[in-house]
């Protein structure tokens, strides 16, 4: 009877919300060829919940689409253009050819819809945490989001969904309290959109790890480097953590977790923590050349949940592994319901070149 009735208050402690919407598999590839990034990644991740009763324990909630008003907080008028006409008739024609014009894109006749939806989700899943209705939330959305620029969709991302969220809390809904959100991008790329979008923000705390290897992993760029800490009021409030070299797993990430993020995240102390959830470093992930365990993801997790009263949002990124992001997906929901303890432990210890890059 203890053990029931401390089941009991566990559930009643944890009120985890869920989002997925089977309308964000419209968007995919125009003729149906094979893409990574493609409608079976979030249809594999709710099935794994579905198989082992999460959405049951779980507070279930429905997909909205995002007002224009929210995207233009972080993307221009032009950028809101596109995307919401893409799939409309009349570029029916000329949809391939706009597309190659950006980084590692497609369009069909489902994308508008998708992304829209992407945002809204994760909009809708913050909000309820932000007032507290939730202490947590999970939004399995598509397509991602972080590498999606002001002016330009990239890396298979359309709209950033956790940056118009973001915004959304800071500048939409003063009266829920929130001053400090601290995002986490642990996705293996770096999340150079969602950076740029509140670089000067010192309101803003941009936590991303991720491989770098000076500059010649995607995005291919500076931007994920370490030296680049901020401007203006942001300077100081803008942190990456740069992988030299691919195999980095549980040990470098958790070094990483226990040197860096952790006592940054205790000074700043945030009011709200989003994850940018990618999960291509995962073990097997034909991106991401990474292995983080599903075991890994749960203690990264897990070592978060005593900041901002545990008010934590998953929203997926990355991941192109099914059965690698699936699992990845599942242990942190579980943690995020805190019925189950931690069980693994860590077979490596982290590269010599993480030490090099915690030290910078």
């Amino acid at each position: 009877m203890e053990e029931l009735g401390r089941e009991k208050k566990n559930k009643e402690q944890r009120k985890v919300g869920l989002l997925y919407d089977e309308r964000m598999c419209k968007h995919h590839t125009p003729d149906g060829e094979s893409h990574p990034e493609n409608p079976n990644r979030i249809r594999a991740i709710w099935n794994k919940l579905l198989n082992v009763g999460i959405p049951q324990r779980c507070v279930l909630l429905d997909a909205k689409e995002a007002e224009d008003k929210f995207i233009l907080s972080v993307h221009s008028q032009n950028h809101l253009k596109r995307i919401k006409s893409i799939s409309s008739k009349k570029f029916n024609s000329g949809r391939a050819r706009i597309a190659r014009k950006y980084d590692s894109i497609y369009f069909n006749e489902g994308s508008s819809e998708a992304a829209c939806l992407a945002a809204g989700s994760v909009i809708e899943v913050t909000k309820k945490v932000g007032k507290g209705e939730l202490n947590s939330a999970v939004a399995i959305i598509r397509p991602p989001g972080h590498h999606a620029e002001q002016d330009e969709p990239m890396g298979f991302c359309l709209y950033n969904n956790v940056a118009i969220a973001t915004s959304f809390l800071l500048n939409e809904k003063p009266e829920l309290g929130i001053k400090k959100i601290l995002i986490i991008d642990w996705d293996v790329h770096h999340g150079n959109g969602t950076q740029k979008m509140f670089y000067e923000d010192p309101r803003v705390l941009f936590f991303s790890v991720h491989r770098h290897e000076f500059g010649s992993f995607y995005p291919a760029n500076d931007d994920g480097f370490y030296t680049m800490v901020g401007e203006g009021a942001g300077a100081g409030y803008n942190i990456n953590v740069p992988w030299e070299n691919d195999r980095c797993g549980d040990a470098d990430y958790l070094a990483v977790w226990d040197h860096i993020l952790l006592p940054v995240a205790k000074e700043f102390n945030p009011d709200i923590i989003l994850i940018s959830a990618g999960f291509d470093a995962a073990v097997h992930d034909p991106l991401g050349g990474c292995c983080v365990t599903p075991y890994g993801y749960s203690v990264m997790l897990k070592q978060l949940m005593s900041f901002a009263h545990g008010k934590i949002v998953l929203a997926l990124e990355g991941g192109y592994n099914l059965e690698s992001t699936a699992n990845a997906m599942l242990a942190c929901v579980e943690v995020l319901l805190e019925d189950k303890p931690l069980i693994g432990s860590l077979v490596a210890d982290p590269f010599e070149s993480t030490w090099r890059v915690i030290r910078a």
